[in-house]
């Protein structure tokens, strides 16, 4: 096969977002087969914000479009050794990405239209899409308002066109292209012009519903989450099906939901404060339990080691053990490698110093002052050794 590396690719879905099948010549082939450019496609490469079109050519898996300036190359599942092609467009992606797309068109100029708000940037995901707007906030009752008009001119099956204009004379445009020579123009009847060389459905209506999912502070911009159509049916369902669970979890009808979960929230922050306040008060009782219960050693201090995680109960226990005077606590923990030291202040040890040289030598971190430090060790070997040197 001749390599016509410099041949352009005629882009179909340029003049017919719809086209689902195609017959077109294979031009060049790169990587034994696996990479394909064709005189003409249906295929959509991942630009301006839209991810690549899916499907086949001759029957083999189409993974990937790429756009490289003229041409088109589409990565294929397996080599493919054809002169002319078939090609069939994943329709169900194709149709769901158009939804998007416009939806993003008419979301961006409603923001304009109501706020005068711009869109920087715009992206289209496997699950929502987002838009970027340039401004500093955004708040619910604005996005509610976008969302409501949004739906208004879908109800209105305002006409969606493409054109091709000049970009020397075209007018009206809500974002100035930097483009030179034909702009693909996409209008949105009355509400809308933007270059765009993107796939779009014909009508608002086919955009379906709009829904607005989340708002996000991104450095000083806005960013919005949205789905369009089936995708917000789909969310819809998967939301209204969520909060029937919560509500049969608490006996309680949906609209209730909100009030009952906040109200269990505060009584669980509420218990948790209880039974941390508890759990330290034991710590303290069994470290004072575990001192009494120590026989000194032939200096007179009391020692214990305890195994387990150094979490704020540990350190209760340990500083109750060492508060009755001549003492020394030491806890190890083996997940992550991890020890504490408490000393009272007669026991002619400095913890800080104790640990921080301990764990050094070991190739750890830690330190603290005279009556409690804590280091953490590369491994269960180096706990192992600090353990032997402290005990």
């Amino acid at each position: 096969m001749d390599d016509l590396s410099d041949s352009m690719t005629e882009r179909l879905y340029y003049s017919d977002c719809y086209l689902r099948e195609f017959r077109a010549r294979v031009i060049a082939a790169e990587d034994s087969g696996r990479r394909v450019y064709l005189d003409r496609t249906a295929f959509y490469p991942t630009s301006g914000g839209q991810p690549f079109d899916v499907g086949t050519l001759a029957g083999v898996a189409v993974l990937e479009v790429a756009d490289e300036d003229d041409r088109i190359a589409h990565v294929l599942e397996s080599p493919l050794n054809a002169a002319e092609v078939e090609g069939s467009i994943d329709w169900a992606r194709r149709f769901d990405h158009m939804q998007q797309h416009t939806g993003q068109h008419l979301l961006s100029a409603v923001f304009e239209e109501l706020y005068g708000m711009p869109t920087i940037s715009f992206h289209l995901g496997a699950e929502t899409a987002t838009i970027d707007l340039g401004v500093g906030s955004l708040t619910a009752e604005q996005a509610k308002q976008v969302e409501n008009r949004c739906a208004a001119i879908v109800a209105e099956a305002r006409p969606v066109s493409i054109s091709f204009e000049d970009a020397a004379t075209a007018s009206g445009l809500r974002k100035e292209s930097q483009r030179s020579g034909v702009l693909r123009i996409v209008c949105i009847a009355d509400l809308d012009r933007s270059a765009c060389g993107g796939t779009h459905v014909r009508s608002t209506a086919e955009t379906g519903p709009i829904l607005i999912r989340k708002l996000d502070k991104i450095r000083s911009n806005a960013r919005v989450e949205f789905v369009c159509g089936l995708r917000a049916i789909r969310q819809a369902r998967s939301d209204y099906c969520t909060l029937s669970s919560i509500a049969r979890a608490l006996s309680a009808p949906i609209e209730k939901t909100p009030e009952l979960t906040g109200a269990q929230a505060e009584r669980i922050k509420s218990l948790e404060k209880h039974n941390q306040r508890l759990s330290v008060e034991l710590a303290a009782r069994e470290g004072r339990e575990l001192y009494a219960a120590a026989e000194p050693d032939s200096i007179g201090l009391r020692r214990l080691i305890q195994r387990g995680a150094i979490d704020d109960a540990m350190r209760t226990r340990a500083q109750a053990f060492v508060g009755s005077g001549k003492a020394v606590f030491l806890a190890v923990c083996w997940d992550p490698p991890s020890i504490l030291l408490a000393a009272s202040a007669d026991s002619g040890i400095h913890a800080g110093e104790l640990v921080k040289k301990a764990v050094s030598s070991a190739g750890g971190r830690g330190g603290g002052n005279a009556t409690l430090a804590q280091g953490s060790l590369p491994s269960g070997e180096a706990l192992a050794k600090v353990e032997a040197e402290l005990v």
